[in-house]
């Protein structure tokens, strides 16, 4: 939503349940301090879509004085401190959050936050907690995050399963797919590798890893016009990557 239509959402809000009510003044209503506080979530979420977090934080602020424990309106703010490199202050209101409603969408929210401060564990822990919404609808994505989480903590068996479980959920979950393409290739299960490398390759750009992942299963199945074409690729896109580096020390 544009800064431009929240506003007009914000007053027309306003507006209606003024006339709702009788020209009362809707702030003295519950159904019109509601409505106000949503438009002013939308308000702040829009500022903050746009980069602009000192701008958020207004009437997400405005949106805590109607409904100080408002599950929404931390969250937005969690993500506006997240955003300005405040971890504390993030931490914060992700717990006060979860303490208002603890739903999948703020657990995976948090979980996330979490792996970006390399508190894997605590990570680990929400992602799972966030699983257990069977109709969540990025429920993939959170086994995705869960399979991340697992590598970072050094258990490959684990991630290949949450993986699975993604991928299960949702075919074309692109990182699920070549984490997927490297741990095949790590176990020398080459034609899975392969597939899952394919399957990425269709739906997802290229990276400097994906693109020395392709060169590798080219050449181990002895296509060296692809193998050749992916470490070009690699070498004009990628030049001074230490995938490319690698890419040269195995030629």
């Amino acid at each position: 939503m544009t800064l431009r239509a929240a506003l007009l959402l914000l007053s027309s809000t306003l507006l209606a349940a003024c006339v709702s009510t009788g020209q009362v003044d809707p702030m003295k209503t519950d159904e019109g301090r509601d409505a106000a506080r949503d438009a002013y979530i939308r308000l702040g979420i829009g500022y903050l879509k746009e980069g602009s977090t000192e701008n958020a934080k207004v009437p997400l602020k405005q949106a805590l004085d109607l409904d100080p424990s408002n599950a929404d309106a931390h969250t937005a703010l969690a993500l506006v401190f997240q955003t300005e490199k405040e971890p504390d202050l993030a931490d914060q209101h992700y717990r006060k959050a979860l303490s208002s409603r603890s739903d999948a969408r703020i657990l995976n929210n948090y979980g996330s936050f979490l792996y970006e401060q390399g508190r894997y564990k605590e990570a680990y822990e929400r992602f799972q907690q966030a699983t257990e919404d069977n109709l969540y609808p990025e429920r993939s994505r959170v086994f995705e995050n869960l399979g991340l989480t697992a590598l970072k903590m050094k258990n490959p068996a684990l991630a290949e399963q949450h993986f699975d479980k993604s991928l299960r959920l949702n075919r074309n979950q692109p990182r699920a797919l070549l984490e997927m393409a490297q741990l095949s290739f790590d176990e020398k299960q080459y034609v899975p590798a392969r597939d899952y490398y394919q399957r990425y390759s269709q739906i997802a750009p290229q990276s400097a890893r994906s693109l020395l992942l392709g060169a590798r299963l080219a050449t181990i199945f002895e296509d060296r016009d692809q193998a050749a074409s992916l470490g070009l690729q690699l070498k004009r896109l990628y030049p001074g990557t230490p995938e490319y580096q690698q890419y040269l020390s195995e030629q």
